[in-house]
């Protein structure tokens, strides 16, 4: 059974933004499904895809018309009203078998709910992240002084409207199990669909190095540290021993970049926080494909330690011994043969060609009932 499948999704940004839909995309397009996805524009894109993405554009031109635009939105849910509008128009003459929308946030649940009601066709969100996970006033990564009370206030009533929206749709599909529990209190029919790497880019090759490094890679919050990684480094004091840390403000990496990066790395560093909730980034999973030790500092207690011992991926640890004795352990082999791998456990279970094989079962599911 082909599916024609409406896809409503928060911003692309840039390539490296989203890669859990973007494989979808290209996954039901090859298994002969027609979808056509909408978004809004913040910048440009430039990677290849074999669908229509349709944007409606948006700009702020500076910080007042952003803080007036995110004002008003809270007051009348003005971004997500605007967006369902738009799209209904664009649509109206078009027929779906379902609206598929995903988000790290809220938007744009409300209009695939105003659209999947007014079409009376089934409705699938997928949330990858949650407001509550994250502590304290850190939310979407405003971290002025001034944007603290005026960030609790949004979080607050975009928690809930995400969760007025969950509460209709069909079924729910979210990245782990944490986030499965919490979300059940407002849908039942919850499905757990992790996220992973593509085995395309993110694959193991043995790549040996002069230097021996500990790679961090992705965004870096308030919430996060790097003084245990820091401090071990220090203390063990090793030659040719490099702590590399990547991030969106500093050293970024191009997307096709990224895989050879942590394929030329020893250790692969995954920062949490105890406090955080059900954390488990991207770069963990991509981690897995290249099969490079995953080193996660402070434990978060939690899903990534656990994860990690099951998989045998590494350590995760808020000990300082024992992050050292790590580290030694895999300077010892880097110096043994150049590079380290890392046996990882049934890494198969977190490609993107098996999350995107879940979510079409899902679909044709929904559709069939």
């Amino acid at each position: 059974m082909k599916l024609n499948i409406l896809i409503l999704a928060d911003p692309f940004g840039k390539p490296s933004y989203a890669p859990r839909l973007r494989y979808l995309c290209d996954y039901l397009v090859r298994q002969g499904h027609q979808i056509v996805v909408y978004t809004e524009q913040f910048q440009s894109y430039d990677f290849p895809h074999a669908y229509p993405i349709i944007e409606k554009p948006i700009a702020y031109h500076n910080t007042w018309q952003w803080a007036w635009q995110s004002l008003w939105s809270i007051l009348t849910d003005w971004r997500n009203r605007r967006f369902s509008q738009w799209v209904k128009e664009q649509v109206k003459e078009q027929e779906f078998d379902l609206v598929f929308c995903t988000t790290f946030s809220t938007f744009p649940l409300r209009a695939a709910y105003d659209i999947a009601r007014e079409k009376n066709i089934p409705l699938i969100t997928d949330i990858r992240d949650l407001d509550e996970q994250v502590p304290g006033a850190q939310y979407q990564s405003h971290r002025q002084w001034w944007a603290k009370p005026f960030s609790r206030w949004y979080k607050w009533v975009n928690i809930r409207r995400r969760n007025h929206v969950l509460s209709k749709a069909n079924a729910v599909t979210t990245v782990s199990p944490w986030h499965v529990d919490f979300i059940r209190q407002f849908n039942k029919n919850v499905v757990l669909i992790y996220n992973g790497y593509d085995p395309a880019q993110f694959y193991a090759k043995d790549m040996p190095t002069n230097i021996f490094r500990i790679s961090y890679i992705g965004r870096l919050y308030e919430f996060q540290s790097t003084a245990l990684i820091e401090q071990a480094v220090h203390e063990l004091n090793l030659p040719n021993l490099e702590l590399n840390i990547h991030t969106h403000e500093y050293q970024p990496i191009p997307l096709d970049k990224v895989g050879d990066e942590l394929r030329h790395s020893s250790i692969v560093l995954v920062l949490t926080n105890p406090n955080t909730k059900g954390m488990m980034t991207t770069k963990f999973y991509e981690a897995f494909g290249c099969e490079k030790p995953v080193l996660c500092t402070p434990s978060d207690n939690g899903l990534l330690a656990q994860t990690i011992h099951q998989t045998n991926a590494g350590l995760a640890s808020s000990d300082i011994n024992e992050i050292k004795d790590f580290i030694l352990q895999k300077y010892r082999e880097w110096q043994q043969n150049g590079y380290t791998r890392q046996a990882v456990i049934n890494k198969e279970q977190f490609s993107r060609e098996k999350q995107a094989q879940q979510f079409e079962q899902l679909f044709l599911q929904c559709i069939q009932q």
